[in-house]
């Protein structure tokens, strides 16, 4: 890969690549350390790629890949996080700030496949690829991540007898 080819999938990828290890380790430094891994090790590989859309899956594999790395590292089982994340990256305001902070409660299973699928627009099969499990294993994360958003994200009211569900910021 020339330097050229190199900085054209940094510009292209970079933020994919960043938001892919954000969502699934919920910290800005240790996304930030997985995405300058995962360019390294583009940097250092000697084959090409075949298409763009190889690349971008190629990096999408690795990110993942790095990002368990540092999920089973003893120091992160060991240490106690700092539970300011949600702050740093939280949409202003709104229902958009209540959504993200329901996907990153998820678990990183969930979290991971959530952000591929609908802020990637990746297929179940690409996701299935990009985590290494099975297209159905995928389907069923989406639907349980689908599932506990839900139940985050509305909640009952009763009013004159009646239950109804109403989106939560939403009078």
């Amino acid at each position: 890969m020339t330097g050229e080819d190199f900085t054209q999938a940094v510009q292209a990828y970079g933020d994919t690549v960043f938001r892919v290890a954000y969502h699934a380790l919920g910290s800005r430094e240790d996304g930030e350390d997985v995405m300058q891994t995962v360019f390294l090790r583009l940097f250092e590989r000697s084959k090409g790629f075949e298409s763009q859309d190889h690349l971008k899956h190629w990096l999408l594999r690795v990110a993942v890949n790095e990002s368990r790395k540092v999920l089973r590292a003893f120091w992160r089982r060991t240490s106690v996080p700092l539970d300011d994340w949600p702050e740093l990256a939280a949409p202003n305001g709104g229902e958009r700030a209540d959504l993200f902070r329901a996907v990153m409660a998820l678990e990183p299973k969930y979290r991971v496949s959530v952000y591929l699928y609908y802020y990637e627009g990746l297929t179940v099969a690409e996701v299935a690829a990009a985590m290494r499990a099975n297209p159905s294993t995928v389907q069923t994360w989406l639907l349980r991540a689908r599932a506990r958003l839900r139940g985050e994200l509305l909640e009952e009211e009763e009013g004159e007898g009646a239950v109804y569900v109403r989106p939560r910021g939403i009078s």
